[in-house]
């Protein structure tokens, strides 16, 4: 990601845009934003992606509507959290089965989702991660 202060006003803007529409679960709009050319890879200035926010703020529609976009869910954040242990974190089954069914590893990052779910005590979340246990 080049410098956010080397970059015009309207990229900052709609990038600025972007990043709620994630956070606020806004699916129709970011996906077209997505399919016009924005990469759903996309990064904030924390390392955050698309699917993460998404999947931080309980929109399990948006983090779908990402990941059929090709949104990498091991992508990790600048510190090294991953979508899958925001879900898990957030206590949202219905992401965390989104994720996993797109190939996250309950093992990425520090904490994991697994670690994360352990030390939560969470054995519904350690039932979904760990399905063959």
């Amino acid at each position: 990601m080049t410098d956010p202060a080397e970059e015009p006003e309207e990229l900052l803007e709609l990038w600025a845009r972007v990043f709620a529409l994630a956070r606020e679960g806004q699916s129709e709009t970011l996906a077209a934003y997505v399919d016009a050319g924005v990469s759903p890879n996309l990064t904030n200035d924390k390392g955050d992606t698309l699917v993460m926010l998404a999947a931080y703020h309980g929109h399990v529609a948006t983090v779908r509507a990402l990941l059929q976009r090709g949104a990498d869910p091991n992508r990790l954040n600048d510190r090294g959290q991953s979508p899958l242990a925001g879900a898990v974190f957030k206590d949202e089954p219905e992401i965390v089965k989104a994720l996993l069914d797109a190939g996250a590893d309950p093992a990425a990052g520090q904490p994991s989702a697994l670690d994360t779910a352990r030390m939560f005590g969470n054995t519904a979340m350690l039932d979904l991660l760990r399905p063959e246990a």
